[in-house]
């Protein structure tokens, strides 16, 4: 293993990579205002085609909600992403979900997270669109970087620096 105790840090924007395979939605869509309304954070959101929900960065696992639909990471850079997958799937009580991570553990953007029974979901949930929001944004500049279709730890969505 080789440290980089010299190297020169990279001060270019973070590039966030899909959490799922699907097609990316403005977050202004989604029908929920908590996220819509941007208040949890800004960011973008997936409707989901299948597969894991995976890190959309490397970092660290920050918080796994009880019941599986929703996941913190936290960025190297200390910028912190909550991953919430469908609407109103606290209620389903961790049924639908199966999670692949603890709080603490190291992840590598595209490593699966959690993996999602999309059928159950599309039949159970308000919604399978899956936000992806930054929750500290305060002080940084979040930008879209795709439209339509994505992959799942392939497609960089957004883009996140210091202001």
């Amino acid at each position: 293993m080789a440290f980089n105790l010299f190297k020169k840090k990279n001060n270019g924007p973070l590039q966030v990579v899909a959490p799922v395979t699907g097609e990316v939605v403005l977050l202004e869509d989604v029908p929920d205002p908590v996220f819509s309304q941007k208040m949890m954070g800004d960011g973008v959101a997936v409707m989901p085609s299948g597969g894991a929900v995976v890190s959309p960065v490397d970092g660290t696992v920050e918080m796994v909600a009880d019941t599986g639909h929703a996941v913190g990471v936290k960025s190297g850079d200390g910028t912190e992403f909550l991953i919430h997958i469908g609407l109103e799937t606290v209620s389903l009580k961790g049924q639908g979900f199966s999670v692949k991570v603890s709080q603490g553990d190291k992840v590598s953007a595209g490593q699966p997270l959690i993996e999602a029974d999309w059928a159950y979901l599309k039949e159970h949930a308000a919604s399978i669109v899956t936000p992806i929001v930054v929750t500290n944004g305060e002080g940084r500049t979040i930008s879209r970087e795709a439209d339509g279709p994505c992959a799942a730890g392939e497609t960089v969505i957004l883009s996140v620096s210091a202001d």
